[in-house]
């Protein structure tokens, strides 16, 4: 079978599409699976490009979508010919969060997806929506759950709130779409005059170009009639923490989910006491989290938005399509 390694110290050009042997038939409590697609997250691009080193030979790729095609003894709730979708964290399946690294994150700690067939546990899948091909399925495992987590299981979104997302990638395209799934108004940033008359074609409220407004949060909250937003999905980090605060009500909350921007800098930490708004780091989510999603989808028939799709062997193109920031919505690789 075919699939990637990375070989060290990375980098895009360190990127080889090599023949593996084949996984066999799968052992007790775990199924064989005929990955399909995957999509392309921020953090595989840091694997990828060396930023967030990883072991010589590391098959990429954090999601993986498939079709089952064998299953152990005593597996339950799967069966050949099943379509089935990774998570992110294999070894959180419910509960709390447990997890703060990815020593355990496929593509990462552990070999990823960025091959033809895996056997794996079964706990290491959920189903995939009904309707959903395998593209769209693979954007749920990073990008799906995270804006799903940061909104409605860490948020408590409800209808009428008022969501703030900035730019126009996956968490974010996800975000607006399921903050409008539950009834709420969405205010949506871009520095692309293009990408906010796409985003407000997705049902965004209102939109403001950043790179004309500096004072965005304040124009935010202008907007709101002073009130400021009920939820923040921030995925920017430093660089726009400051206003994403001044965005926010009192007594709101920000889900502090990128780094884009940089992994560190400053807080204006008398205006968040001020605004006694709740700063939540997160990453992803468990396997539970992830059922409650698949569920959601099924009722609403939300879907994703997928920018454009690259074959296994073009990966490294995939990923300097993801460097240009061109993109709109997810980028997936499709094999």
């Amino acid at each position: 079978m075919k699939g990637i390694v990375l070989r060290s110290p990375g980098g895009l050009d360190r990127l080889e599409l090599v023949d593996m042997p084949d996984p066999g038939a799968p052992g007790p409590g775990k199924i064989r699976v005929r990955i399909r697609a995957s999509s392309l997250n921020y953090h595989d691009y840091g694997v990828v490009s060396g930023r967030m080193p990883t072991a010589d030979g590391r098959i990429p790729m954090s999601d993986g979508a498939g079709t089952v095609e064998a299953v152990g003894e005593g597996v339950t709730g799967f069966a050949v010919g099943d379509d089935v979708v990774s998570v992110f964290f294999p070894q959180w399946q419910d509960g709390p969060a447990e997890v703060g690294d990815f020593s355990t994150v496929p593509g990462d700690g552990v070999d990823g997806y960025a091959r033809e067939t895996v056997v794996r546990p079964a706990t290491w899948f959920t189903p995939v929506p009904k309707g959903y091909g395998h593209a769209e399925a693979a954007t749920l495992t990073t990008a799906g759950l995270t804006a799903w987590r940061a909104l409605v299981v860490d948020g408590g979104l409800k209808a009428g709130d008022v969501v703030l997302v900035l730019g126009t990638g996956g968490v974010s395209a996800f975000a607006l779409q399921y903050a409008k799934m539950m009834g709420a108004t969405v205010v949506a940033t871009s520095s692309s005059d293009e990408k906010l008359e796409r985003i407000r074609g997705l049902g965004a409220d209102h939109t403001i170009n950043y790179r004309q407004h500096e004072d965005w949060g304040k124009l935010v909250r202008d907007w709101t009639g002073g009130r400021g937003v009920d939820h923040v999905v921030e995925v920017g980090g430093p660089g726009t923490l400051a206003q994403s605060i001044a965005a926010v009500r009192i007594g709101g909350h920000i889900s502090l989910i990128g780094v884009l921007t940089g992994r560190s800098g400053e807080v204006p930490t008398a205006v968040l006491m001020a605004k006694q708004a709740r700063l939540q780091g997160l990453i992803v989510g468990n396997r539970r989290h992830q059922n409650d999603l698949v569920r959601a989808i099924e009722t609403t028939g939300v879907r994703p938005v997928i920018d454009r799709s690259f074959g296994l062997g073009e990966i490294a193109d995939a990923f300097r399509h993801q460097e240009s920031g061109s993109h709109f919505g997810k980028i997936c690789l499709e094999f």
